[in-house]
């Protein structure tokens, strides 16, 4: 890890910092969530595409955004079908779904 710099070591380039703040953050997997986006519509039927989408993917967990709960509760339902066929569909291996309740 890069040494601490203190006030009167002078001005730090701001990619220095960007770097130092970027390596803290946890990285989204940007190419298995795209696939996921891709075989949403192939996945899911159209009543549940109208109301839900995918959010992110935490780790193996796919995170999807309903519009109300009663959404949440019918994906929550169809969640192991749903990781089943994006299983057969994409290489990024999913394990679990979680459902948020929120505008989409």
């Amino acid at each position: 890890m890069a040494k601490r710099r203190t006030r009167s070591d002078g001005p730090v380039p701001i990619a220095s910092s960007l770097e130092q703040v970027a390596a803290r953050i946890p990285r989204a997997n940007l190419v298995g969530f795209a696939a996921v986006e891709q075989h949403w519509a192939d996945v899911v039927d159209d009543a549940i595409r109208a109301h839900a989408r995918p959010l992110s993917l935490k780790g193996t967990t796919l995170v999807v955004a309903v519009d109300q709960p009663v959404w949440a509760t019918h994906v929550r339902l169809k969640g192991g079908e749903i990781v089943e066929q994006l299983r057969g569909k994409i290489e990024t291996p999913i394990t679990g779904l979680e459902v948020v309740v929120r505008s989409t």
